[in-house]
């Protein structure tokens, strides 16, 4: 078996790589020159490569090949202190990896935001990030696959969950600006709606199956994935809801259209932090809920939402008025 280069043999490489000389790194690793040189010798030979050019030179100079080890010593090292630190936060409590199913409810915005201050807050702990439909977040908590929950509506009850309302979130019935039901330019009835193509997305979960919310057309499609029922409804091939966040700049852009149709029961959709009672967090899943939290709090209501498109459209008429 051939043997491997060890920590402190790759070590001693950066130190006279990064020094640019053996006597410098000497210094800088308090060892003699000599065990120095006897530990990259020793390296090279394990390694079958010349790492550095002495002859005819004051300083060594890295060899092609040294150059090329180079690189893969830093990201060894550099791997090994990244197992090191996760091992002192195992110790002191913090977890290794943390497990968050997120429903496709919860703002991108938010979701970009608090992850970003995760890294940053917990640069050893891995996430393991699932993002779906419906009931898939509950799902994921009950049966073990994720230790944290962002989601909607609790779908059933479970003694077994702990469940907390972070935040809101609501669904906008919209289409296409040239579908049939946005070209009426007016408030909308059942009968309007009954005999065109309503988008739905079918849980995969399992926890909703027989239930269907605010379909009111004869004619559905069932799509996967609120992303595909995203795209169809902007290529007119049918109306449906979307979530607010979703479909703002949508809507700002004048790419899809809010239907007025009292029969879509929109207002809030509340939004949960769900666990298992047996599963305490540790302290990067806390300080996940905790951030979460405090992003949803700030998102708008379906009324002040609403208000601002409307006062963004009425701006835009009197601009193109002037």
């Amino acid at each position: 078996m051939d043997a491997n280069p060890t920590l402190d043999q790759l070590q001693v490489f950066l130190a006279v790589a990064d020094t640019g000389s053996f006597s410098a790194a000497s210094r800088l690793l308090n060892r003699a020159q000599s065990v120095v040189s006897y530990t990259i010798a020793n390296l090279e030979a394990q390694l079958e490569v010349t790492l550095f050019e002495r002859s005819g030179a004051r300083q060594p100079r890295l060899t092609e090949a040294g150059r090329a080890m180079l690189t893969d010593a830093r990201r060894i090292v550099a791997d090994l202190q990244v197992m090191r630190s996760r091992a002192k936060s195992i110790k002191q409590g913090l977890e290794a990896e943390v497990s968050l199913a997120i429903s496709v409810m919860v703002p991108s915005d938010a979701v970009v935001m608090q992850l970003k201050d995760f890294r940053k807050q917990f640069p050893s702990v891995s996430l393991n990030l699932n993002v779906g439909e419906l009931g898939m977040v509950m799902d994921m908590v009950m049966s073990g696959k994720a230790g944290i929950g962002i989601g909607g509506s609790l779908m059933k009850h479970d003694d077994s969950l702990i469940s907390e309302r972070i935040g809101h979130s609501f669904m906008f019935p919209v289409a296409a600006p040239d579908h049939p039901l946005a070209r009426l330019r007016r408030p909308l009835t059942l009968s309007d709606v009954r005999e065109e193509v309503q988008l739905v997305v079918t849980d995969a979960s399992g926890i909703t199956k027989g239930r269907d919310f605010n379909v009111l057309s004869y004619k559905t499609w069932r799509v996967s994935d609120i992303a595909t029922k995203h795209q169809l409804i902007k290529g007119g091939l049918g109306w449906g809801g979307l979530p607010g966040s979703l479909v703002r700049d949508d809507l700002r852009r004048g790419e899809l259209v809010a239907l007025e149709l009292d029969a879509y029961e929109q207002g809030q959709y509340p939004l949960y932090a769900l666990r298992k009672a047996s599963n305490p967090l540790g302290p990067a899943g806390l300080w996940l809920i905790d951030g979460f939290r405090q992003a949803l709090s700030m998102c708008p209501s379906e009324a002040s939402f609403t208000a601002m498109l409307n006062l963004e459209q009425a701006e835009k008429l009197r601009t193109a008025a002037e």
